[in-house]
């Protein structure tokens, strides 16, 4: 039971950050403008938020590995860690230079610490 308390206690983040990332991927990639005011005007631009979504993609596919397979986890909580971090410092970083951005935009922001600082824990639980 053990074992499975601690798998569960690493995993759960990676799990979730799937579950949230994946839709939000193919949302960039095809329809920004339905979640976020984001107005794409030029091909260029959808082919960044195209660029987006495969990276987001990739990095899904990392973390359900991570998930099924023991040698990938490190791995996958590594990344998670610099990808939501990232994001969120980013994002936090905007709010001071830009201003403040929509409520979607700032939920995230919060969900991204969460994760990343979580994923920290995790990895360091893992490690015990």
């Amino acid at each position: 039971m053990l074992k499975t308390k601690q798998q569960i206690i690493t995993k759960i983040h990676l799990i979730i950050s799937v579950l949230i990332v994946v839709p939000v991927a193919f949302v960039y990639g095809f329809n920004p403008s339905s979640e976020f005011d984001i107005h794409l005007n030029t091909i260029d631009e959808h082919n960044f938020f195209k660029a987006i979504m495969g990276l987001y993609l990739g990095f899904s596919t990392l973390w359900i590995l991570g998930v099924f397979k023991v040698n990938y986890l490190k791995l996958a909580l590594v990344t998670n860690i610099i990808f939501m971090l990232g994001l969120g410092s980013g994002r936090v970083l905007s709010w001071f230079v830009d201003g403040v951005p929509t409520f979607g935009y700032q939920f995230g922001t919060f969900a991204e610490l969460f994760l990343g600082f979580y994923g920290l824990w995790a990895m360091k639980y893992q490690d015990n």
